[in-house]
């Protein structure tokens, strides 16, 4: 039996200690239990075998797709599959057909864009806040203090609330028919701008076939709320993915540059806006998503790909994604 550790092998085997005294003599767990997957969106005509090439040499894993005939999506999804590709939901695809589409492209859930409030006056973005009925998700309070004069918004608000409900619930049995999920999502609406609401409609269909559609540039706009003269950051993206919970289905990718005071602001850049993107991905991690992260902002597949890769692995992404 060999007893004598040449000076490389002392030191691989001393880092090796370390190593597991560190972790109570385990070996090191992974930073996350989650796994995160890399998307793009296409349209119909970049179904090709040209695209998903570039796809793949990108390191990109799939996409989100629109509706089109069953045979179509039977089509793309065979070869999606053969460069290694996955068609993980359907933009837009709340209806009968946008479900079947989904059910043919091998997805497992479509985006369906739902609500929307333009009455006006409207609150700016920081002075929502909101209490609502829980039993029918209907608003009794928009801003703190006087709401008479947002009276117009918040009827269009209710029924909007109710049109939703009803609408998708006209749905389900074609969402259970295929088994794919109703991911709603409020697409910069002026509409459920505060997660506890948006979480309670979602809810409010007590059905594993209704899930939430979170996109996390969308709702920075709205991250502040007004206490005395001062913004306060009281709903950054983090906190809508944990109220969500196990109700998250997908997540879309932008970012969104808030003013110094909290105020307005504008787009920026994935990595360039005011999302604490390591924290976001421990918020995935913690509510359990196992999931894709689709970009909406159409930057270059190659830059897109090493952004994404520094965000899955918990690191802030850098504005040359390095």
């Amino acid at each position: 039996m060999r007893t004598d550790l040449s000076r490389r092998e002392f030191l691989a085997v001393s880092a090796a200690g370390v190593s597991l005294a560190a972790t109570g003599g385990r070996a090191a767990e992974p930073a996350y239990k989650t796994t995160l997957h890399k998307a793009v969106i296409l349209g119909a005509d970049r179904m090709n075998e040209e695209t998903f090439k570039k796809l793949k040499d990108a390191g990109i894993e799939g996409f989100e797709a629109y509706t089109v005939a069953v045979d179509q999506a039977k089509r793309a999804r065979e070869l999606a599959e053969k460069f290694g590709l996955r068609i993980h939901s359907v933009m837009g695809g709340g209806s009968a057909a946008g479900l079947r589409a989904a059910q043919a492209y091998g997805a497992d859930a479509v985006l369906a864009p739902v609500g929307g409030c333009s009455a006006k006056p409207m609150p700016e973005p920081w002075e929502f806040d909101i209490k609502f009925d829980e039993a029918n998700g209907h608003i009794t309070q928009l801003v703190a203090g006087d709401n008479e004069k947002f009276g117009g918004y918040i009827e269009a608000h209710n029924r909007s609330v109710d049109g939703v409900r009803e609408s998708i619930k006209k749905l389900l049995p074609v969402a259970e028919e295929t088994q794919v999920a109703i991911a709603l999502e409020n697409v910069w609406n002026n509409w459920c701008v505060r997660p506890e609401l948006y979480n309670w409609v979602v809810a409010s269909f007590n059905s594993p076939w209704v899930k939430a559609y979170f996109d996390v540039g969308n709702h920075v706009k709205y991250a502040g709320i007004l206490r005395g003269d001062k913004v306060e950051i009281a709903y950054p993206p983090e906190v809508w993915i944990r109220i969500f919970g196990p109700r998250l289905a997908k997540v879309h990718i932008k970012d969104y540059k808030l003013n110094a005071d909290g105020k307005g602001g504008n787009w920026a850049g994935i990595g360039q806006g005011s999302v604490n993107w390591p924290v976001v991905r421990k918020a995935l991690d913690d509510v359990g998503y196992n999931g894709w992260l689709t970009d909406e902002t159409g930057l270059g597949w190659s830059e897109l790909s090493h952004r994404l890769d520094r965000i899955i692995a918990g690191a802030p992404p850098l504005p040359n994604g390095r």
